[in-house]
């Protein structure tokens, strides 16, 4: 390239940022910009006239057209090479870009490094190349916790003082309904901030007795107003229902799923029928499932009269990420999700469909005769306990504690309370004797794991019960294996009935 001293063109060329060599069609180096002398090294009337192989030696470039380059303090600086070939009437120009890749080299090394060093640390598992999304995941995660445990205190205040409310009223009351389903609502919070804790901490959650049921109740509002008007919903509820042992927000979960994917199913209307009821499966029936054995089922159904699958699409409708639907439009987990759900309960799930005559999953859940936690038909009563122990709480928040106190006083408990570890320890040293230590797991200043372990090494006889809805927490330290931890947010009835099984447990040191 040629150009008058000072032409616009030269002084472009000389003032782009990015690195820049032209050669001639000998090969030589015709032109180079300060950005590119700056970045070899080198005075650009240095490099003009050499062989352009001498500045950047083509052998030894990468596919990728990363190559490494003397500088002359003698270190070996890595770029990426860029070439373009220009045609002009003085003939063919090689127009060269460099860029210093040093820094993004160093990062792919950070992250090599830490990939081998998760290798190490997980067995030699295969670990998510995307670090920097794991890494993204794993603060959203400890986020989701630390919300779930402030959210945890303000759902289990609401679920108990509409208790409480409810308690009150009388059944023909107008605004008893009102307050039902301020329960309702907060109860699905619950499970929903259950979820919050399930990924923050990567784990299942404990197993509960659930009757279906009361599942489905709770959800009918909130599944007719998803599923629009164009679709009817109806149910066919079995009567005195046995319990199941599951986790109720992830049961709740595969039932919204199961009515989306009917919904969808559906476009032009049709009608949705959920059934529960008892089965006892022999063993031809349970062999149609390889992992469960003959005995006494819950059966939870979802029929649609939408477009129906053939053989092929229902063959593989549990899959994950397998989708029929438009790219963006479903991820084809909903189904996989049921799966998963129903089998970790100890169940089996099955699918039947025709094209133009709709859908039907079937979900079995092993019945068990353990009390229910909802009060419905097949549930223990609660016991009516005259206590008399004395019982210190601690909580932070001082909304819980004061609920915490009223439920236990008016059950016969003598309470103290207390807003932390540290004045909690002073009043175990002051009191004559307590019975419990009820405390949060997650306080400032004193954590509740070490207000427990604390207040054992002093009493030994003391028995502790702990409670959070979050408890894998930076500084609060890990749980011993024996020790009683009741999840919030709980009703009153969970917390005397796990009061009262600490009380009546053999004390922690004999």
């Amino acid at each position: 390239m040629e150009g008058t001293p000072g032409s616009s063109l030269e002084r472009l060329f000389e003032a782009a940022p990015a690195a820049m060599l032209i050669e001639d069609d000998a090969g030589r180096v015709a032109l180079a910009n300060a950005a590119a002398a700056r970045l070899l090294g080198r005075d650009a009337a240095e490099l003009i006239g050499r062989q352009a192989e001498e500045v950047l030696p083509s052998a030894e470039r990468d596919e990728r057209g990363r190559q490494s380059v003397a500088h002359p303090d003698g270190a070996a600086l890595p770029v990426e090479v860029t070439v373009s070939v220009v045609e002009t009437d003085r003939g063919e120009l090689t127009v060269t870009a460099l860029r210093d890749i040093s820094a993004e080299l160093e990062r792919e090394r950070e992250q090599e490094d830490l990939r081998t060093r998760l290798m190490r640390a997980t067995g030699g598992e295969a670990i998510d190349p995307q670090l920097g999304q794991s890494g993204r995941l794993e603060t959203v995660g400890q986020l989701a916790g630390g919300i779930a445990h402030d959210f945890n205190n303000i759902l289990g205040v609401i679920i108990n003082y509409s208790q409480f409310v409810i308690d009150e009223l009388d059944e023909a009351s107008p605004v008893r309904a009102d307050v039902e389903e301020i329960w309702r609502a907060a109860r699905r919070g619950a499970a929903l901030t259950r979820q919050l804790t399930i990924f923050s901490r990567y784990e299942s959650q404990a197993l509960e007795p659930v009757i279906l049921n009361d599942v489905v109740t709770d959800l009918e509002a909130l599944l007719e107003r998803t599923l629009g008007e164009h679709v009817e919903l109806t149910t066919n509820l079995g009567s005195r229902l046995w319990p199941i042992e599951a986790d109720r927000g992830q049961i709740e979960q595969a039932l919204v799923n199961l009515a989306l994917n009917s919904r969808d199913a559906m476009p032009d209307g049709g009608t949705l029928t959920i059934t529960t009821e008892n089965v006892e499966l022999d063993g031809r029936e349970a062999s149609l499932y390889p992992s469960i054995e003959p005995g006494d089922f819950v059966r939870l159904s979802v029929e649609d009269t939408g477009v129906g699958m053939d053989g092929e699409v229902a063959a593989r409708a549990f899959e994950p990420f397998y989708t029929t639907k438009a790219q963006g439009e479903g991820t084809g987990l909903g189904l996989a999700m049921v799966y998963g759900i129903v089998t970790g309960a100890g169940g089996a799930v099955a699918l039947s469909s025709e094209p133009g005559l709709g859908t039907v999953v079937s979900a079995h859940f092993p019945a068990t005769r353990a009390a229910s936690a909802t009060g419905e038909e097949g549930a223990a009563e609660h016991r009516e306990v005259a206590a008399s122990e004395s019982v210190l709480v601690v909580e932070d928040d001082p909304s819980m504690l004061r609920m915490a106190e009223r439920i236990l006083r008016q059950t016969g408990y003598a309470v103290v309370t207390s807003p932390g570890g540290r004045d909690a320890l002073r009043k175990l040293e002051s009191e004559d004797h307590f019975d419990l230590l009820l405390t949060d797991v997650v306080m400032p200043e004193m954590s509740g794991t070490e207000l427990a372990g604390r207040a054992a090494a002093l009493y030994p006889d003391l028995r502790i019960l702990l409670m959070s809805g979050y408890v894998d927490r930076p500084g609060v330290g890990p749980l011993q294996d024996d020790s009683e931890l009741l999840e919030k947010p709980f009703r009153a009835e969970d917390l005397l009935e796990k009061v009262r099984e600490v009380l009546e447990s053999k004390p922690r040191v004999a």
